[in-house]
């Protein structure tokens, strides 16, 4: 009888090696990455960018290692809010919009989801960053 796991890998057949994107150089977190930074390698990586120009620009959340290969949870806007910055907090719902001051609790860029303070009453929300850096209370 043959193992499941051993079908499987027959069935898969041999891994591919292709193009993918790795640093040049080791990166930090929260560096902006630009085409010097960047070469393409010949290395079989699931799931690794491949496209050089789509992470041009972008901010690494994570320390990126020459050489190995760059994933797109790797990287992603540059931060417009930062860590403790007072920023509009905005709730809407129907008809109704309420805006007060919050705290930011953690460093965000468009689209992330952080962690705010509500300065009037000290709860601590969950809210979106929008391309304004204002934050929109999830519900």
């Amino acid at each position: 009888m043959i193992r499941p796991v051993v079908l499987l890998a027959l069935l898969a057949g041999p891994a591919t090696a292709e193009m993918v994107v790795v640093p040049a150089r080791t990166l930090p977190p929260r560096t902006t990455i630009g085409p010097e930074d960047l070469l393409l390698r010949d290395l079989d990586a699931l799931g690794a960018v491949i496209d050089p120009a789509r992470i041009i620009g972008l901010e690494t959340r994570v320390a990126l290692y020459a050489g190995r290969p760059v994933r797109p949870g790797d990287v992603g806007p540059p931060a417009t809010v930062g860590r403790n910055a007072i920023v509009p907090l905005i709730y809407e719902a129907g008809g109704l919009r309420i805006v007060t001051e919050g705290r930011a609790l953690d460093r965000a860029g468009p689209g992330d989801v952080i962690r705010v303070m509500n300065l009037a009453s000290r709860a601590t929300v969950t809210a979106r960053i929008g391309p304004d850096g204002m934050a929109h209370v999830s519900r």
